[in-house]
């Protein structure tokens, strides 16, 4: 690798800063200058995201300073966009504050001790054996409501009925089943168990602490917010949200999400039926170079990753109208994330970084 002179690291830094961020927010500045090998595979994974033709905005930070940010095709990083399904991310993290307010029981807590006057009365029994960590891990046993049964779902006259009375199709506790209806249960629960809107919780517990904007979104019919859908955030505080999790739950020095509820959503236990990856409490997980990647994925693109042993922070919107996984769009992110931003940082031995996880080992290939 190269060496540059203090005075040629400085001016590369700013070159490639202005070249590949076009603007730095006021809040996070460039790390130091880096050296050659990275600054060129960071400059190509910007030239590569440029020809995505979906992709909308990229911002990537390491160690709690922006590396590059770069929006496209008209997009605006301060502007709020609709995460679609990473929402299921935050409404994790919305549990897990729950839990540490004695809001909820724990994990172990049965939902239907919460939504048991929405149960109908020929529900299956095992509806009661449905635990707040089976919505969180979708592994609730019930027939989905995402894909080809979404409309049905939301065409509905009751959300959360309609969801604790679909047929089982698993048992609790069983394979992944990819559900938003599963999520839209931990909103109701949080509402009721509150007696707060789930946006008012989402202002609270992290809009207030984050200083990030959180507006309203789509409502049931009986005025519940939608768990796992829709939200809408801008890419810059979806970063301040993936720091705050990189960094143990704590942003500012100020506790947000309790250290052990990360590592408790960061535990894999299941695996995705379409990409094999490990899922936890709302969080995908994939090894990217030997280091374990945790992710949120929302429809079309919408990507959160976090790779705490090496510092990185990255985000990524895509138009939100395309599948994510037509063309294998979704496979082209994460070569981009792994091949073009996690290999540009790997360490040299005896390197750690980060606050959560920073010496755990990647997850077993293949996931």
């Amino acid at each position: 690798m190269r060496i540059l002179s203090r005075f040629a690291r400085q001016t590369a830094a700013l070159t490639l800063v202005a070249l590949l961020t076009g603007t730095v927010s006021a809040t996070a500045q460039p790390t130091s200058p880096l050296p050659a090998d990275p600054e060129r595979l960071i400059a190509g994974t910007v030239g590569r995201a440029a020809e995505l033709p979906n992709l909308r905005t990229l911002i990537v930070s390491r160690n709690g300073s922006i590396i590059a940010e770069r929006a496209f095709g008209g997009a605006r990083l301060d502007r709020p966009t609709n995460i679609k399904s990473a929402s299921k991310t935050v409404l994790s993290a919305l549990v897990g504050i729950a839990i540490e307010r004695g809001v909820l029981q724990g994990v172990e807590q049965p939902v239907a001790s919460i939504l048991g006057a929405s149960i109908p009365p020929d529900a299956d029994p095992r509806i009661r054996q449905v635990t707040i960590g089976h919505l969180l891990s979708m592994q609730a046993g019930l027939e989905r409501t995402s894909g080809r049964h979404y409309g049905a779902w939301i065409g509905s006259g009751n959300w959360v009925r309609y969801a604790l009375s679909r047929p089982f199709v698993d048992e609790p506790g069983g394979r992944m089943l990819y559900s938003t209806g599963s999520t839209h249960l931990l909103s109701a629960a949080l509402t009721r168990a509150s007696k707060r809107s789930t946006l008012d919780l989402a202002r609270d517990w992290l809009g207030e602490p984050l200083d990030i904007t959180v507006a309203p979104w789509t409502r049931d019919p009986q005025g519940i917010y939608l768990g796992g859908n829709e939200m809408a955030l801008s890419p810059r505080a979806l970063l301040r949200f993936g720091e705050m999790y990189r960094q143990g739950g704590t942003v500012d020095g100020r506790r947000v999400v309790s250290e052990n509820w990360i590592r408790e959503s960061w535990t894999p236990r299941t695996s995705s039926p379409f990409t094999g990856d490990a899922y936890g409490y709302g969080w995908f997980m994939r090894d990217m170079y030997g280091h374990r990647a945790h992710y949120a994925w929302g429809f079309g693109g919408q990507m959160l990753y976090v790779v705490p042993s090496l510092g990185l922070t990255v985000v990524i919107t895509s138009d939100s109208t395309e599948p994510s996984r037509e063309d294998d769009y979704i496979g082209q992110l994460h070569a981009l994330v792994a091949d073009g931003i996690v290999q540009a940082f790997l360490p040299t031995p005896g390197d750690t970084t980060g606050s959560i996880g920073a010496n755990e080992p990647g997850p077993e290939k293949p996931l």
